[in-house]
């Protein structure tokens, strides 16, 4: 007889990361107090981490990397991968199965289709375009609407739809990506969204680097075979908007989580504090040759760098969240980046920058502006990704750069600063205007004395 639980969640981008925070929250979550919330993955883009993790029955190892050494743990609570581009109409059939109470997702923030300076779905993209023609879908928001459309259709309540995506107010941009297609589709399914369904605002917190073959054979020669182990740090933290449909979720609150009505200061203190400063690391660091973020800041270059951006520029632009004190988080961050079990690359970091740049730092800019505070760090941070967008670093190497938008970055790059901030997908018009003159400095000082010898002359 089978014992395990049923199919409850359907997460859509079953990466390291959430195999590595939220399935283990909720394999506690149901080992603490029950129900059927097993996690049917869904792959939207390749076959990989199906074909790696079916032939170990779904299960793989969480390894926690600490100082100390490594801690690692079975995890066996993905029940199924589906991989969407070969059977869509199977990936929508999961979701609207009457078991299923929560699709999440993480599908990094340009697995929303949408443009990062306004928060609205982009009807030009490519899989948008398709979707709308097409009841079979290729992005996350068509899944999510054509399945809701199914659900619907047979008469059940909607799922709740739980992103675990690194955006500000993502459960609020989500809800009007969706609602924008919806509506677009069929103004009544948009309207019964509207009314009946729920987008919790999240807020995740654990670095998960990349797995390496390196990982692999360290633990097999511990005697644990796995394909699709996943590497993280001893730290984490969930922050959920107790917002279900129905109430229905596992007991998250029972395992750690934070349960809260107000998601926002937590995740303006994470973007910012860790992924902000993240950014500024992972741009300026790769420059100056730096291919870790524990090498990073064993620099005592950018160490000084990285602190002075929490003290001076990032802290003075947030309000705490209730029973935070933002001086001891950055210190706490600085212990995490410093942490030389955990190989987190700056090359992986710096990838979507033209996504992740108005959350994590154009957002603090923007208020740092406005109130009058100067900003020259992060306005080398944004000099820095546009230094790395050119596609060469400080040694005259060539830089890979990952980006949705790249070839038109490196276009802009080559035309200079003014060019890349012309580009509306990532500035809105007003800041590049604000931008410009500290931007233009600073990309000079960059040009002219190389990445770590600008943020010397800062720090």
């Amino acid at each position: 007889m089978n014992s395990r639980p049923g199919i409850g969640i359907v997460h859509l981008g079953l990466g390291a990361f959430f195999r590595a925070h939220g399935a283990v929250y909720v394999a506690e979550a149901m080992a603490a107090s029950g129900g059927d919330w097993g996690i049917l993955g869904v792959s939207l883009q390749s076959p990989t981490v199906r074909d790696a993790l079916a032939p170990q029955g779904f299960a793989y190892w969480a390894v926690e990397q600490g100082p100390g050494g490594e801690v690692p743990r079975r995890i066996d609570v993905v029940q199924n991968v589906l991989v969407a581009p070969e059977d869509p109409a199977a990936v929508l059939a999961a979701m609207a199965d009457a078991g299923v109470k929560i699709v999440s997702l993480t599908v990094t923030e340009k697995g929303y289709c949408h443009n990062p300076a306004d928060g609205r779905i982009n009807q030009q993209h490519p899989d948008i375009v398709h979707d709308m023609a097409n009841p079979l879908p290729r992005s996350a928001p068509g899944f999510l609407v054509r399945a809701l459309a199914l659900r619907r259709a047979a008469g059940l309540a909607p799922f709740t739809v739980m992103t675990c995506d690194n955006l500000p107010e993502n459960g609020h941009v989500l809800r009007g990506v969706v609602l924008d297609l919806a509506r677009a589709l069929d103004p009544g399914l948009a309207n019964w969204i509207a009314t009946e369904g729920r987008f919790p605002c999240t807020m995740v917190d654990r670095i998960v680097p990349a797995t390496k073959p390196e990982d692999i054979q360290r633990l097999a020669a511990q005697g644990i075979t796995d394909a699709a182990p996943v590497m993280h740090e001893p730290f984490r933290q969930w922050v959920v908007e107790d917002s279900f449909v129905g109430g229905l979720r596992p007991d998250l609150g029972a395992v750690g989580v934070q349960l809260v009505a107000d998601v926002t200061a937590y995740e303006h203190m994470k973007l910012r504090m860790l992924n902000g400063t993240h950014s500024a690391l992972a741009y300026l660091g790769y420059l100056a040759g730096h291919q870790t973020i524990s090498d990073t800041v064993a620099d005592p270059v950018f160490a000084r760098f990285v602190k002075g951006l929490w003290a001076d520029e990032i802290i003075p632009a947030l309000v705490p969240p209730p029973g935070e004190n933002l001086a001891a988080y950055a210190q706490a961050l600085f212990e995490r980046y410093a942490n030389p079990a955990i190989r987190h690359r700056t090359w992986q970091i710096a990838m979507d920058g033209s996504q992740k740049l108005p959350q994590r730092i154009l957002g603090t800019l923007a208020e740092n502006i406005a109130a009058g505070r100067p900003s020259p760090g992060l306005m080398l941070a944004v000099a820095g990704w546009m230094r790395y967008v050119g596609g060469v670093d400080d040694a005259g190497a060539a830089i890979e750069v990952k980006d949705p938008l790249a070839q038109m970055l490196k276009t802009a790059a080559d035309q200079g600063v003014a060019a890349l901030l012309s580009l509306r997908q990532v500035f809105p018009e007003t800041l590049a205007q604000a931008l410009e003159p500290g931007v233009t400095a600073a990309h000079a000082r960059l040009v002219a004395l190389g990445a770590r010898a600008a943020v010397e002359e800062l720090a």
